[in-house]
């Protein structure tokens, strides 16, 4: 259903856009405080958005406290590299970060796509382009249908209309239904996404060559994006990068056991 500001989004008259900020007052989008401007954050939800900044990893995004060079890898990725390429995210999932994706994920705020998207754009602005494929991390047909959508999927398609790329919702596939992965050690996960996704049936060769940037909200221990990347690699994607929109504090073992994916 079109919302009355959605409708009226586009009307010239300025006495009309200052009666539906009479009638519909702009709300931070964290805590339903009055805010100045459409899709922000009130002073005290902004302070608490633990925004992740440059310098970072070259490869996991993750921030350094003071600037080694450019492309530097920190000593977590020199010890054990990821099979994506490069993985970048909005902030930590604390705070704003991770009130905004639990209201997104499970209150309903489906609306939140579009503000969390178009961050996830800045903060993946080095890899995305019009020639990528932006493809969601799936979920699988029966939790789908119990969560009626996609989280993965809606920010994806917001990504791909920002930056003109391609969105291919249906083009990696979760053909077996894995247990949820809160309280899982990190083996545990690894093993329980295992086999977990593929590709569809006679699309294989859509992948030939080409860059993806596989989207997700939260990206915890990474098992998950593992298993994502290397079906996409197998399938002949020729690099994929990783964008979410929260990323769980490798630094913080409780942060591992409260977010959700």
């Amino acid at each position: 259903m079109i919302s009355l500001r959605e409708k009226l989004a586009h009307v010239p008259s300025a006495t009309a856009r200052g009666v539906l900020n009479v009638l519909l007052p702009l709300r931070c989008m964290c805590c339903d405080t009055r805010v100045g401007s459409e899709d922000g954050l009130c002073p005290v939800c902004w302070n608490s958005m633990p925004f992740i900044e440059k310098p970072v990893c070259h490869r996991l995004g993750i921030p350094f406290s003071y600037d080694v060079g450019e492309e530097a890898w920190s000593p977590r990725a020199i010890a054990s590299p990821p099979v994506f390429d490069r993985l970048r995210s909005v902030a930590f999932y604390e705070g704003s970060a991770q009130s905004l994706v639990l209201a997104f994920k499970f209150g309903g705020r489906r609306e939140l796509a579009r503000p969390m998207g178009k961050w996830m754009v800045s903060a993946g602005r080095e890899f995305l382009s019009p020639d990528s494929l932006i493809i969601p991390v799936p979920l699988h047909w029966l939790r789908l249908l119990s969560r009626r959508f996609n989280q993965s999927a809606a920010l994806a398609q917001v990504i791909a209309k920002e930056c003109g790329a391609a969105y291919e919702p249906d083009l990696l596939t979760r053909h077996k239904r894995t247990r949820q992965q809160v309280g899982l050690t990190a083996k545990e996960r690894q093993k329980n996404v295992r086999s977990a996704f593929r590709i569809a049936a006679g699309r294989s060769g859509d992948l030939d060559g080409r860059h993806v940037v596989l989207i997700d909200d939260v990206m915890t221990t990474g098992s998950t994006i593992a298993a994502c990347t290397k079906t996409l690699l197998s399938a002949g994607a020729s690099s994929v990068d990783v964008l979410t929109f929260a990323l769980a504090d490798p630094s913080r073992s409780d942060q591992e056991e409260t977010a959700i994916l």
